[in-house]
């Protein structure tokens, strides 16, 4: 399975946070799934960081390329195409990294591993708690 994980779920992986269900960690451990973590992520954490809404965050903030290569995960960029995507998503979503992680997920079959209930409205498979919805 290819997975795109949410900016939750990276953090919540790399601190051993038990906020993470237990699927996403058997996913993000099965050595057959290919993890992706969105420049959105990058950005997202570098911004929350600097603003003081992530202050224990600060090595990650500081060093997103390295977390996610000692992990093995793969860098997901972001391009146009996703850039128009997110911005043409219909809905009630209003945040812009949440709404580019589902037009990435869509636009490259990456299933998102995030608790956000409401990617369900959208046109992305999610898994949490069970298989991918």
């Amino acid at each position: 399975m290819r997975l795109l994980l949410d900016t939750h779920a990276l953090i919540w992986w790399l601190a051993g946070d038990p906020s993470l269900s237990a699927d996403a960690k058997a996913a993000v451990v099965d050595p057959e799934n290919d993890i992706f973590v969105s420049a959105a992520s990058a950005w997202e954490i570098a911004t929350k960081y600097r603003i003081g809404r992530l202050p224990q965050a600060a090595a990650l903030a500081l060093d997103v390329s390295g977390a996610l290569a000692s992990q093995g995960f793969i860098e997901l960029p972001i391009t146009v195409l996703h850039g128009q995507a997110a911005g043409g998503l219909p809905g009630p979503l209003r945040d812009p990294f949440d709404r580019m992680l589902i037009a990435q997920a869509t636009l490259a079959d990456l299933v998102l591993v995030s608790n956000e209930a409401v990617f369900d409205l959208y046109a992305v498979r999610r898994l949490w708690s069970g298989w991918p919805k």
